[in-house]
């Protein structure tokens, strides 16, 4: 079956320098139609729909720059190649802020723009690749939103796990998606017919916690004027889910422990075993080794529990989800708000992407809410961002490249023996990956940043600062 050709849409005023690069990509699967103004390149856009624009920054009717803009408003962005004759690291920097996919300085050969031209090819079919997947992932896990490398991880595991009886350990900090992942696990397990029932162990008073879990007979203690079931009761047949599972008292952790062993429990205040058949998933935002090496969680319950690991990545490690998480968001609470919006403009989703988001994506959600809320028009811009969203998108680099350059010294135990072993700073091992990861994209940073999964306007910002730093 022939691979249709890409189509290239060139925005070129030198006629003499269409020709060339015309002639440079002769070898390709492309259709190239050029152009010389932005009046006629802007037409294209919706005409001939292009999959990569070669865009020259300085043209007679206007900036380069402006149509870059144009071209990120679009549904399904091209793949922006920004050319000009006065390349400078704050220019590139700038294009690729505002979604430029690569930028060449003139003059430039036939190889590297061959180069970059297949990049954006191949990234236009890892899109097509991420948005099939996310279509799948929709249909199996629609409660997930995502399709990063750290997300999928997360969707193998709980898929084979929903297949066993195996108890799952969800990790993961506050607002990652613990409970969603718990109860992905049961709606695709032989228990999806039965209840799911969640308890959160930190919510709950320690003194109220074994009612809640096992429930309690009429007269076991006061207040208790009629029996109740506690949610392993509940919870026959299906799937107890036990959040926060580190906050629960040792003395519960015991009686939690005996009834994982046995499959039995009894009420407060009742002498009667009671059997039930439960699936076991529990979560914790917490290290739950650390919580058992400091006497806070039973060794031996950790192990019971501890079959099937699942992590829970921050969203500080979902770059590429953001935008993703945040559009279905907005499209979520505009239509619950009445309101008009239909996406984010490039410069917001930049700042947002850009973001560490400490709250994870309980804090995008609950951004994106505010912002719906508090305002009206058909794109979020970036004077619509929270002002912590908007000042707070710093460049961990710089502050990284702000501490002490000093050697750390740790101790740590191997084979019984206290050793001293020095460490490098964090900035200079990220310096370092960063530059390696470059070099094995032979100068390619676009392509280096798809290796490191991190946006190329990240590279380019750290690769400036560094050069203003030897300065």
């Amino acid at each position: 079956m022939t691979t249709p050709p890409l189509k290239v849409l060139m925005v070129e005023d030198s006629v003499s320098l269409t020709e060339v690069y015309k002639a440079y990509l002769e070898q390709g699967n492309y259709h190239v139609v050029a152009v010389d103004r932005l009046g006629t390149a802007n037409a294209s856009l919706s005409g001939f729909c292009p999959d990569i624009v070669l865009l020259d920054i300085e043209l007679p009717d206007g900036n380069g720059m402006d149509f870059l803009d144009e071209c990120m408003q679009l549904d399904t962005p091209p793949k922006v190649i920004v050319m000009t004759a006065h390349g400078t690291s704050n220019l590139a920097v700038r294009a690729i802020d505002r979604g430029a996919f690569d930028f060449l300085t003139k003059p430039f050969d036939a190889a590297r723009l061959r180069v970059t031209m297949e990049n954006a090819a191949t990234q236009l079919g890892l899109d097509r690749q991420a948005g099939e997947l996310a279509q799948l992932q929709r249909d199996r896990f629609g409660s997930f939103i995502g399709s990063s490398l750290a997300m999928q991880s997360v969707y193998k595991t709980v898929d084979a796990l929903a297949g066993s009886d195996a108890t799952g350990f969800i990790v993961g900090e506050s607002g990652t998606g613990k409970e969603l992942a718990a109860e992905a696990i049961h709606q695709h397990s032989p228990r999806r017919d039965k209840a799911f029932i969640a308890i959160n162990c930190g919510a709950i008073p320690g003194e109220l916690m074994e009612s809640e879990l096992f429930g309690h007979v009429k007269g076991a203690f006061t207040g208790a004027s009629s029996q109740r079931e506690g949610a392993a009761g509940v919870a026959d047949g299906g799937t107890l889910f036990l959040d926060e599972i580190c906050e629960m008292s040792l003395e519960l952790q015991k009686k939690l422990l005996r009834f994982i062993q046995t499959g039995t429990f009894r009420k407060v205040g009742s002498n009667t075993l009671e059997k039930v058949d439960v699936r076991f998933v529990c979560a914790t935002n917490r290290d739950p080794l650390e919580e058992v090496r400091a006497g806070r969680f039973r060794e031996d319950l950790f192990y019971r529990l501890h079959v099937v690991p699942v992590r829970m990545p921050p969203l500080r490690e979902r770059e590429n989800d953001i935008a993703m998480l945040a559009e279905h968001f907005l499209a979520d609470f505009a239509a619950r708000e009445g309101k008009s919006f239909t996406g984010f403009d490039n410069k917001a989703l930049q700042i947002m992407c850009r973001y560490p988001w400490p709250g994870n994506v309980r804090q995008l959600q609950n951004t994106v809410q505010q912002i719906t809320v508090l305002h009206d028009g058909e794109r979020v811009t970036e004077a619509m961002l929270p002002e912590s969203v908007s000042a707070g998108h710093l460049d961990l680099g710089s502050m990284q490249a702000a501490s002490p350059a000093a050697p750390v010294v740790p101790r740590s135990a191997d084979d019984g023996l206290q050793r001293r072993r020095e460490i490098e700073p964090l900035w200079l091992v990220e310096k370092n990956t960063i530059e390696s990861a470059i070099e094995a994209c032979d100068g390619n940073v676009n392509r280096a940043a798809g290796l490191l999964e991190v946006a190329p306007s990240t590279l380019y910002r750290k690769l400036q600062s560094w050069k203003q730093e030897i300065a």
